[in-house]
């Protein structure tokens, strides 16, 4: 991951890191175009579709995400799906109504070329059940994609028989399947040994009603994993790691404990030790001094600069002369980077770096137009609003060390100052409510559509530093 933010950080834009604000020059900046029509773009009908046009109104359509968890508390994949204003709204529309907003949904995952974006992981997708033989959902990357099927009380559901066999032949192209608790949508039961997903709702589950599902589906579907959704907090995930589940879902992931009694980790307090006084301005010798305390981490910078900055004329062999090529504000940069992915306790930890950095580098995109001081404060905005789940350490003893400007630790730790209204949006953007999206978007001056844009271009961004 370093490797490509050091690109990064010099300018240099590899195809798998380039979604970025400037004009357009690698393949992966293609994926930007996508981006820039996903809001705006009208909704997409089928030849049959005769969905009135009043019942669709594109300029309030968002692209949501979530990430979904393994049990090592790593990303597997992300359900994507449309914002919650735009989800309520069809609630208790017709069926029909439900496979245009399912189209609007996949036309535009292909559009943003959704098996390049996510890379090794899984995209999760809700469909109603008489949508599968639907033609869109053959230009998904069908090895990456998981269709969790929905009902409708509308008349048009597929006969069982006919359902099996359609989820049978997506099967055999690599599509995978997922269905709700069948204990409450008893209808999918004979799916049950098809099923490669059984997705439950976190709310509902109880110990013994728990153990039952679990034990249920691993005797009718040995193969099929179980999907919790809605988890609120640690203690749920831990519940439903317990019971079995393999894969979560929900607010847990960037949520806060008490850490009261844990301090910062050796490696991430020697370098906020070193953050402390490059912030301080302190001379070059009295870095470098720092830096060749740890073998590791001088090799890694010099390795880095001489790896990105391949166009100098001669390779860089000394550490004063990194921190010279590098300057003070990208070495800053770079350590802030390193703390935060440096002695991370839980694979949760590395979760929460991506929500991170998609915070980080929205902010940056939104702030195109100020000053590269406010550009750099607000990506570090970003990027430290997790720091203290990152760290699992105490907000006090992530930050103090690192010498944030006031705007940035006003931000950060109270939601207040000139940074407070941007991190605002990036969280709105996170939580998929489009009223919370266009409210925070207007007091930044920004429309909704842009904001949608700005978010998964990051995501993008975020994703393809990690590889």
């Amino acid at each position: 991951m370093l490797r490509a933010f050091f690109d990064w950080l010099f300018g240099r834009r590899r195809a798998a890191a380039a979604a970025t604000a400037a004009t357009p020059s690698t393949p992966r900046d293609n994926d930007a175009a996508g981006f820039q029509v996903l809001n705006r773009s009208a909704p997409l009908r089928s030849e049959t579709s005769s969905a009135p046009a009043e019942e669709i109104d594109a300029e309030t359509i968002f692209l949501c995400r979530e990430a979904v968890l393994g049990r090592d508390q790593r990303i597997a994949g992300y359900q994507f799906m449309l914002q919650e204003g735009t989800r309520n709204r069809i609630r208790h529309s017709s069926r029909r109504v439900h496979h245009l907003y399912a189209e609007v949904l996949v036309r535009n995952l292909v559009r943003a070329d959704i098996g390049t974006l996510i890379g090794r992981r899984f995209a999760f997708i809700d469909v109603p059940d008489s949508f599968l033989d639907h033609p869109c959902l053959a230009t998904l990357p069908p090895h990456k994609t998981v269709l969790l099927l929905g009902t409708h009380p509308d008349p048009g559901a597929p006969d069982i028989h006919n359902l099996r066999d359609t989820v049978s032949r997506l099967r055999v192209t690599g599509v995978r399947i997922g269905i709700p608790d069948p204990a409450v949508v008893t209808e999918f039961e004979p799916l049950l040994p098809l099923a490669d997903f059984v997705m439950l709702r976190a709310p509902a589950i109880d110990a013994r009603r728990g153990l039952q599902l679990a034990s249920h589906v691993v005797e009718a579907a040995p193969q099929a994993r179980l999907l919790v959704r809605d988890l609120a907090g640690l203690e749920d995930f831990r519940f439903c790691y317990k019971l079995g589940a393999s894969l979560f879902q929900g607010p847990f992931i960037t949520s806060r404990e008490s850490w009261d009694d844990r301090d910062l980790g050796p490696n991430a307090a020697r370098l906020s030790r070193l953050i402390g006084k490059v912030k301080a301005d302190a001379d070059t010798s009295e870095l470098a001094a720092l830096l060749k305390e740890d073998a590791a981490l001088s090799l890694r910078l010099l390795r880095y600069i001489n790896a990105a900055a391949n166009e100098l004329a001669e390779h860089v062999s000394s550490i004063e002369r990194a921190i010279f090529v590098i300057g003070r504000d990208k070495l800053y940069r770079w350590l802030i980077l390193l703390v935060c992915s440096m002695d991370t306790p839980s694979g949760r930890s590395s979760a929460a770096l991506e929500s991170a950095l998609v915070r980080a580098r929205m902010l940056e995109l939104l702030s195109a137009d100020r000053s590269p001081y406010e550009r750099e404060a607000l990506f570090l905005t970003g990027l430290l609003s997790l720091i203290d789940v990152i760290l699992e350490v105490p907000m006090d003893k992530a930050l103090g060390p690192l010498a944030v400007t006031p705007e940035i630790n006003l931000a950060v730790r109270h939601g207040e100052g000139p940074y407070a209204p941007l991190l605002e949006l990036a969280i709105a953007c996170e939580q998929f409510n489009g009223t919370c999206i266009a409210d925070a978007a207007a007091r930044c001056g920004v429309s909704p559509a842009i904001a949608s844009e700005r978010h998964l271009e990051a995501l993008s961004w975020a994703l393809a530093i990690q590889e």
